[in-house]
């Protein structure tokens, strides 16, 4: 019985969080909250890292795995992220669909989702339908006014391989991906410099 409560005090702690750049090195992290380059203009992270559940963090590779055989490379926008930085979110922009209400949570609290875009092989941008973080209707997963071809064969690669790999796209923003079975982890609040391995 100890063990399983202890097992159970890791998970919730953030235990199984797992720097998920160790299962995709080839990986580009540009964790926007890392810098001042958001939409809140300040820097929100004290580290730029990519944490993630290990199940997660598993079909993400996956996901970039089937990417590589398609002449790309992930671009990591966001991963965890602790609750209490999802409340500064709130307060700077209270509009659901595009900022989780703290109250209830983001799956990035859970460590269950990931925002991302596509590289080539060379490490070069491909033409998307917005920047990240655009609060704008092109944002949306199956927007289709006013965007080029590319970018919707791009957006598409990208939804198609994450699908495949266990995750629901965000009708909302054509980068977030959600893990199908997010609801399943607690939310968490672990500082993003000391949690994951």
């Amino acid at each position: 019985m100890r063990a399983l409560i202890a097992a159970a005090v890791l998970a919730t702690s953030g235990g199984d969080l797992v720097d998920a750049t160790r299962l995709v090195p080839d990986a580009v992290l540009d964790i926007r909250y890392a810098t001042a380059d958001n939409f809140l203009g300040r820097r929100l992270y004290p580290v730029a890292r990519c944490l993630l559940r290990r199940g997660v963090a598993e079909r993400l590779a996956r996901a970039a795995a089937h990417l590589r055989e398609r002449g790309y490379r992930i671009r990591i926008f966001d991963c965890y992220r602790p609750l209490s930085v999802q409340r500064e979110l709130w307060r700077a922009r209270p509009q659901r669909g595009f900022v989780a209400d703290p109250r209830t949570g983001s799956h990035h609290n859970r460590g269950a989702a990931v925002d991302l875009s596509l590289l080539d092989l060379a490490g070069h941008e491909v033409e998307m339908p917005t920047p990240y973080d655009a609060f704008d209707r092109r944002a949306r997963a199956s927007a289709t006014r006013g965007i080029s071809r590319a970018a919707i064969r791009n957006r598409a690669a990208l939804r198609s391989a994450m699908e495949e790999a266990g995750f629901r796209a965000n009708g909302a923003e054509w980068w977030h991906f959600d893990a199908r079975d997010a609801r399943r982890y607690p939310l968490l609040d672990e500082p993003l410099d000391g949690a994951g391995r």
